[in-house]
């Protein structure tokens, strides 16, 4: 094996009352006396904002809020908190709520340090330093961007979700507070808790990390299969299965609630350096047709990809199987084919959508989608089976339609 190395969030506070004892520190060791917080309107009235800016207040820490992110941002909204954020003129950047809220944070702080358009961004490693402090608390349990060097929104005029993605998009601080997710409704729950099952698979089943396939001259953040990412994947992987379920159907389970935001974790570090591959690549442009959340995509076709992907991975899919409760012998092959039963058996359990004719998918958009996933070059080198062009791509979409 290669040189490998891990990244994360600068400091990852994790725990109830995580936003209660750890923001104010937070916020001293980065020197802020202004704050700009991203946010949204569900979660002002649920009273997460007022919970947030608590902490602020007593610390004398002023701040401006705003509460327009919607999921999957498109590129002018993330323009128009971008013009907010500079009139505020802030210190540090606070992203609150779920990967799309955070997401837009990270733009902010992006565009606030370096100038430019969003779009000017998009791809590996293409941010010139470091950007403004950055504060992260999700209020979802699933995406990781709280750890995450990644950055999604739509690019509108070419109906396709992009990425952008660099080593300074890490947040200087994560502060994962579960009792922050108990107000998530069951859908958002079931949406961003297999968000995070297929973070840890992905990760789990990238590429192995001496077998990289990075063209010279290139930099990328992700690196492939590597035991630190193995570590938390696996973890990752036996908390949804313990669970999910359960916190679908009990949005007051507070040891659900408290399992599935560490699984969130977990999975947002173990896909960040090992990388996420063809289910994401295949979603991007998905969602950037129909609308649907990320997590809801990638668990739609987190199946039919490990289909794909099984001969190259039949002991780690078996392990997949084992770790979810779903294998119970030692046949490896009987194991894997476990696994993904298993899975679609939990897409049905949680209410994901099984098809992407649910999703309003039209079957003659499916080429154009292969097309798009096929470009994105960064994400295909990171799968374990390498699609040798459109028509293996269309092969699964079609599958899955």
């Amino acid at each position: 094996m290669r040189t490998w190395s891990f990244s994360s969030a600068g400091t990852l506070f994790f725990g109830r009352h995580a936003v209660r004892h750890h923001l104010q520190d937070a916020c001293e060791r980065v020197r802020a006396k202004r704050a700009f917080i991203v946010t949204d309107a569900i979660l002002v009235k649920a009273g997460l904002l007022a919970q947030t800016v608590e902490p602020l207040q007593a610390a004398g820490v002023a701040f401006d809020v705003y509460d327009k992110v919607t999921p999957e941002p498109g590129v002018e909204l993330v323009r128009e908190c971008i013009t907010a954020a500079r009139a505020s003129n802030p210190d540090v950047i606070i992203g609150l709520g779920g990967g799309s809220n955070i997401d837009t944070a990270k733009l902010v702080a992006m565009i606030l340090a370096h100038g430019g358009d969003p779009l000017d961004y998009p791809g590996d490693s293409r941010v010139p330093g470091p950007v403004k402090p950055l504060i992260c608390i999700p209020t979802t349990a699933g995406t990781g961007s709280e750890v995450s060097p990644a950055a999604v929104f739509t690019d509108t005029a070419n109906h396709i979700k992009v990425s952008c993605l660099s080593p300074f998009l890490r947040p200087n601080f994560a502060i994962v507070d579960p009792l922050f997710t108990v107000s998530c409704p069951p859908k958002v729950t079931a949406d961003s808790g297999i968000d995070a099952l297929t973070h840890a698979i992905e990760g789990f089943c990238a590429v192995d990390n001496e077998m990289f396939p990075l063209p010279s001259g290139e930099k990328s953040v992700y690196q492939g299969k590597n035991p630190m990412a193995d570590a938390m994947a696996q973890r990752a992987i036996t908390l949804v299965g313990k669970f999910l379920r359960r916190a679908v159907k009990d949005g007051n389970d507070l040891e659900a609630r408290d399992g599935m935001a560490l699984a969130g974790t977990l999975g947002g570090l173990a896909f960040s350096n090992a990388g996420v591959a063809l289910v994401h690549a295949m979603e991007y442009p998905v969602g950037g047709a129909v609308h649907v959340s990320h997590g809801a995509g990638n668990g739609l076709l987190l199946p039919f990809v490990m289909r794909f992907n099984l001969l190259h991975r039949v002991p780690e899919t078996a392990q997949i199987g084992q770790l979810l409760g779903n294998a119970h012998n030692d046949d490896v092959p009987e194991a894997a084919e476990a696994a993904i039963r298993g899975i679609e058996k939990l897409r049905e359990d949680i209410g994901i959508p099984l098809r992407l004719r649910d999703l309003g998918v039209k079957e003659e958009m499916l080429s154009g989608f292969a097309a798009k996933a096929f470009a994105i070059k960064r994400l295909m080198r990171v799968n374990p089976r390498m699609p040798q062009n459109e028509g293996e791509i269309l092969d699964i979409y079609r599958a899955a339609w």
